[in-house]
């Protein structure tokens, strides 16, 4: 067993494991949390950016005396008149960038889509830049654009190297040999993620080539090096501080061009300065790209699968590639001998898309979920028992290995138990109360449980205040909370003795917030710190004359209550004060740095049931989602309050993806019409109803030290598909494009669907 492993089994669950408050709420709710653009300074200027209002072509000539000429106005920094960047794409690439060539701010007269930043007007007050810009002259030549997904995804698609799969026997023959078929297609638009803080920097010109900035992102370190390579600056020179983040669900991962510009004007006029993005200008970044996939599935009578074909089509930019993976799940969760994954792009003239909400997982699992309800009513098969029959025990398309552990059984039962599954009719418009239709849906849910290589840095004070470090993000998903407890529990010290510090690139290392491994990696990495504290404790413990430690390990000891107990005999203890005291020294300071394993036999998922009640009026075709339960299996636990929170809050979020949200495109101007909150449709209150979470218990000792899997996006993959499926059990409408809105539920005829 190593070190860290034995270290874990002394943890004790004074904390984790246990419904802590968030300690960062009180902050929130009293505005003293502040945010990228609360930061005011001595001698603050502001910019606003002018975006373009074509989707291709090139800048003619660009006028910005009128604009000078206004009081209050500073400068107007184009691409004919800024300071200088870099050249080429590796230092604009930055550590989430797809291939291709990034994009760079005010670096030339090239127009790659609408809305990009062409310049940025600086002055004393927002509302004098904003008054400003609209005296900026600029002329375009126009280029002849595409944007209209629709229109080329069956023509100018070209397969992803990227993202390629080894073909599984013959999908082909198989399909053609099965009693049961089913080919079908499915849809999904343009979404955006319209966090509710908008992207904001202020930066602040330090001198000597050094700069600092708040910004709004989900990887200081990240943005760090991001900003120092574009600037030309050593990285040691530059600062990105983002402790508190207003929401991002993936949108910050990649620096935004707000970073750039607002460091380029600091620079330029050795003053701070503060760039917010306006709603609209919220559209013009990178966004959840819109997808048409393909399947084809073939069965034995019984509903077993003997082939599964998944084609899946989706839109970048033209200067990078950007996917993700939204075939390979079918693998991990149903045994099919036979299958062909493919994945296919086509370039159009828009920005780059970026990941949202549980990317390629909630895009992919919509079409294998709805797609495997539609065989479960081809086969005349439950739902739930087709599932069950299809159950794979290992990871089929990472050569078969199995699971570190997988509780789905469990979460498929719990969950159907609580939701009351065995009630539910078969058949379509068979369920209804009064006016209203009733339907039942169920889906699975799965996301990878990763881990990445991060650092922390916990310091004790002999008073007993504890510090824990990292440069990681908090999103609001509960970060602050779950070191505290991490650090409180292996120490054994009161919990709002720990200050976490968060979101600052000077912070040991860690990768962006994402992907849903922050537990896992930071937690990691606070085990690895404190698991340095506790060492060093005790070696000073154990330099008292007769101590009652000696001769005992780490292992033999239990820190608890502000002592070092021993296991064996309770009345063996040191206080920390003491030990500390007897080291002669103020303070202990650790670095601990967590790597995932480079060799890995296991594949390591999160995995969840979840089931949807929707009721449909029969006249008006007005959905509500009145019901749901969402049954996870994600190993330990930490904070069962908060990570309730995140699965509430994804779930909320896969009810605005099946029913709600869509940009729309007008492919004749190349830009978003519905920019806006008022347009641009998510849930409200009203919209949201029950949503019951169910924890299932998984042990998993393989995972990592801590046996944790990441929280934040399993709550979203399997909640479209499962409101889509009860939505056609409720009407025999089978939508396969989303949002389903009632339009589309309006166009039933009456009669059960084919499906």
């Amino acid at each position: 067993m190593s070190q860290l492993t034995s270290m874990t089994t002394a943890i004790r669950t004074a904390y984790i494991g246990v419904p802590v408050s968030r300690v960062d709420g009180r902050m929130k709710v009293t505005g003293t949390a502040k945010y990228a653009a609360e930061h005011n300074l001595r001698g603050l200027a502001h910019g606003y950016v002018i975006g373009a209002p074509i989707p291709k072509g090139r800048i003619r000539r660009i006028d910005v005396r009128d604009a000078l000429a206004i009081e209050g106005v500073i400068d107007v920094l184009t691409h004919e008149h800024r300071p200088r960047l870099a050249t080429s794409d590796d230092e604009y690439r930055d550590d989430v960038a797809p291939t291709g060539s990034p994009y760079r701010p005010l670096y030339d007269d090239e127009i790659r889509f609408s809305g990009q930043p062409v310049a940025l007007v600086v002055a004393e007050e927002l509302a004098i830049a904003r008054f400003a810009a609209s005296f900026v002259r600029i002329e375009y030549a126009r280029a002849e654009h595409t944007t209209d997904f629709a229109a080329h995804w069956r023509t100018d698609a070209t397969p992803n190297p990227e993202t390629e799969h080894e073909p599984h026997g013959d999908a082909a023959a198989a399909l053609a040999r099965a009693p049961v078929r089913l080919e079908t297609e499915y849809r999904m638009p343009i979404e955006h993620h319209n966090p509710m803080e908008t992207f904001a920097a202020t930066a602040v010109w330090e001198g000597e080539d050094q700069i600092s900035v708040f910004d709004k992102t989900q990887g200081a370190l990240n943005c760090r090096n991001y900003l120092a390579d574009v600037l030309g600056l050593a990285r040691d020179k530059v600062r990105v501080i983002s402790p508190f983040v207003g929401g991002a669900f993936g949108s910050g991962l990649r620096p935004q061009y707000e970073l750039p510009l607002a460091a380029l004007a600091a620079r330029a006029l050795k003053r701070p300065v503060r760039v917010v993005l306006t709603r609209q200008q919220m559209f013009t970044l990178g966004y959840r790209p819109a997808n048409v996939q393909t399947l084809a599935l073939g069965a034995e009578s019984d509903g077993r699968l003997v082939s599964f074909r998944h084609e899946a089509t989706g839109v970048t930019s033209r200067f990078e590639d950007f996917q993700r993976n939204l075939v390979g799940w079918s693998r991990q969760l149903y045994t099919c001998a036979d299958s062909e994954l493919v994945q296919k792009l086509v370039k159009l003239d828009l920005n780059t898309p970026c990941d949202m909400r549980a990317p390629g997982g909630a895009e992919g699992m919509f079409a294998i979920e709805c797609a495997m309800d539609e065989l479960a009513y081809a086969a005349d098969v439950d739902p739930l028992e087709l599932r069950l029959r299809n159950y794979s025990e290992v990871d089929q398309d990472d050569d078969d290995k199995p699971f570190s552990s997988k509780e789905l059984r469990a979460c498929y039962r719990q969950g159907a138990e609580r939701f009351g599954w065995s009630k539910r009719s078969h058949a379509p418009r068979s369920m209804r109360e009064g006016r209203e239709l009733v339907g039942w849906g169920l889906a699975t849910g799965i996301w990878e449980a990763m881990q990445m290589q991060a650092s922390a840095r916990a310091v004790l004070g002999r008073n007993g205040d504890l510090e824990i470090a990292s440069s990681f993000a908090d999103i609001g998903t509960g970060t602050y909370t779950i070191m505290s407890q991490f650090a409180a529990e292996l120490i054994g010290v009161p919990i709002h003795n720990v200050v976490a510090k968060l979101g600052d690139s000077a912070l040991p290392a860690a990768p962006v917030e994402g992907g849903s491994w922050t537990a896992a990696s930071l937690g990691s990495a606070v085990l690895e710190a404190c698991n340095g504290v506790r060492r060093e404790l005790l070696r000073h413990a154990q330099a008292i004359a007769d101590s009652p430690l000696a001769d005992l390990s780490v292992d033999d000891v239990d820190f608890v209550d502000g002592e070092i107990r021993a296991k064996a005999d309770a009345a063996r203890a040191v206080a920390l004060a003491d030990a500390m005291h007897a080291g002669n020294v103020e303070r202990i300071e650790q670095t601990g740095t967590a790597r995932p394993p480079e060799a890995d036999k296991h594949a390591k998922f999160a995995h969840s049931a979840v089931f949807a009640e929707v009721k449909v009026d029969e006249d008006l075709g007005v959905i509500r989602v009145t019901r749901m339960v969402n049954a996870v299996a994600a190993g330990r636990i930490v904070n069962p309050k908060t990570a309730s929170s995140q699965i509430l809050g994804a779930v909320v979020g896969g009810i605005g993806m099946a029913l709600h949200e869509e940009t729309l495109v007008d492919h004749a101007l190349g830009r978003p019409m519905n920019h806006s909150l008022a347009e641009y449709h998510v849930p409200a209150h009203a919209d949201v109803h029950a949503i019951d979470v169910i924890f299932v218990e998984e042990k998993d000792a393989v995972v990592n030290a801590l046996g944790v899997k990441g929280l934040g996006e399993i709550g979203i993959v399997g909640t479209a598909a499962a409101i889509a499926n009860a939505v056609h059990h409720a009407t025999g409408k089978r939508v396969r494009d989303l949002p389903i809105t009632l339009d589309k539920v309006m166009g039933w005829s009456g009669e059960q669907s084919a499906a």
